[in-house]
């Protein structure tokens, strides 16, 4: 069935209305009529099962038959902070991720970073492109939320942010002992961060920072994996290791 996401504020005690460029696709493109039935979420974790009820060409009304949980939404928050890549690397790490199940990607600046945004304008233009592509993996996973794409920030800002969560990583080609299973082992988080640099990595110096902040470095292994590659498969073995890759009722 169709989805789409809606502003809270356009959901109402029987009916949600739907706006912007949603309308064209349901009208134009999907080519729905009323009484066909689509799925509405909330953007907070809650999915309605609504039919079209009335059509026009800025706004479409639905009538709402029931409402549930989304059931594409892990029970763990999981934040990634990533080093910005060259080029569109970004925009592949943000739609995978976001199809795995992550909850917030922060941009990060580092002492390897290439890319350099030349003012907050430039950075607004990005994270709203970012924003959108989230979105859209959103929709095609069928995930309850939109994950957040913060505004970039440097190392030393994200090190601080990730304080609030209850268990942070950061993978390290040079770290031969902790396991990214063994880090998790034991553990039973509400909440997980784990760093990726970008290309090159991370300087040591950084790692020093991390671990001063109480990161705790893993190894994925023997092999070197592309900075595109390492969120995903960090976010994998996370998700793997709570019991996130199961299908519930």
């Amino acid at each position: 069935m169709h989805r789409f996401f809606v502003k809270k504020e356009n959901i109402y005690k029987d009916g949600i209305t739907i706006e912007g460029e949603d309308v064209q696709h349901i009208s134009r493109v999907l080519r729905l009529k009323e009484g066909d039935k689509i799925v509405l979420c909330d953007q907070i974790g809650t999915d309605y099962n609504v039919a079209i009820e009335n059509m026009s060409k800025y706004t479409i009304r639905a009538t709402i038959i029931d409402k549930e949980p989304s059931k594409g939404e892990p029970f763990i928050e999981v934040v990634l902070y990533q080093g910005i890549p060259k080029s569109t690397k970004m925009d592949l790490i943000i739609q995978k991720c976001t199809e795995m199940g992550i909850t917030r990607i922060v941009p990060v600046f580092t002492a390897r970073t290439v890319v350099r945004l030349e003012s907050e304008k430039d950075e607004a233009k990005k994270v709203a492109r970012w924003t959108k592509i989230a979105e859209e993996a959103a929709k095609q996973s069928a995930r309850g939320i939109v994950p957040q794409i913060d505004m970039p920030m440097n190392l030393e800002q994200a090190l601080k942010d990730s304080k609030q969560l209850d268990l942070v990583l950061i993978p390290y080609e040079w770290e031969k002992d902790i396991s990214v299973k063994a880090a998790l082992q034991g553990n039973e988080p509400k909440s997980v961060g784990f760093f990726v640099g970008p290309e090159g990595g991370f300087d040591t110096f950084e790692i020093d920072k991390a671990k001063h902040s109480n990161i705790v470095p893993v190894t994925l292994g023997h092999r070197i994996m592309r900075t595109e590659t390492a969120g995903f498969a960090m976010l994998t073995c996370i998700m793997y290791e709570y019991n996130q890759m199961q299908r519930g009722e």
